[in-house]
């Protein structure tokens, strides 16, 4: 089924998107502006292994695709090229659970969607005005991500790898050459440029 912009943007005129650049404060300022404002806050890294146990691997086959260990996820995706591509084919299949919660939670409350959004998707689902994208300078994010309190089971299946310094470097590289699965800060930096 094929459900055109439109109709898409007009269910989700009560949700506001928060997305970034790896590791530039959006849960933070997410829940410090659902605490302000009274606002739900809708995480869908939280709600990825909900999306997971009701997804169909014929369907979903990346949502479905799981490592023992970092060795063996280095084994599988050990290019920063495979890495891209399997965090934005869990983004793209866990998308259509996402909207079907948001459409359903937001019909009689303003939703604070704590995403990962590409400029295309950004476009497709909302206005501008219902979006902020925050940025973040690429650096070592890894051991930024790693240090996190809420991301321990990340640094844990880091730890796990026999070769921890490879592990943390596809995935810094993997962002240092634009290749998440959110919006890269190159292209935010050149829309502030064409903009001013």
């Amino acid at each position: 089924m094929i459900t055109q912009d439109n109709v898409i943007r007009e269910y989700l005129k009560n949700v506001y998107f928060i997305t970034e650049t790896h590791c530039s404060g959006k849960t933070t300022i997410s829940r410090e502006l659902a605490k302000r404002h009274n606002l739900f806050v809708y995480d869908i890294d939280k709600q990825f292994a909900n999306h997971q146990k009701i997804s169909n691997p014929a369907f979903q086959p990346s949502m479905n695709k799981v490592f023992k260990d970092a060795d063996a996820f280095l084994d599988v995706l050990y290019t920063v090229e495979e890495y891209k591509k399997w965090l934005i084919d869990n983004t793209r299949e866990q998308l259509d659970f996402v909207l079907l919660d948001l459409i359903r939670l937001s019909q009689n409350q303003i939703v604070l969607c704590d995403c990962h959004l590409t400029l295309e998707e950004a476009n497709q689902l909302t206005e501008a005005s219902r979006i902020v994208f925050l940025i973040r300078e690429p650096s070592n994010l890894a051991d930024d991500y790693c240090n996190r309190s809420d991301h321990q089971g990340f640094r844990d299946f880091i730890n796990s790898a026999s070769d921890i310094e490879k592990a943390k470097a596809i995935c810094n590289e993997e962002r240092r050459l634009n290749s998440c699965h959110f919006i890269s800060y190159r292209q935010i930096k050149l829309i502030i440029l064409l903009i001013i």
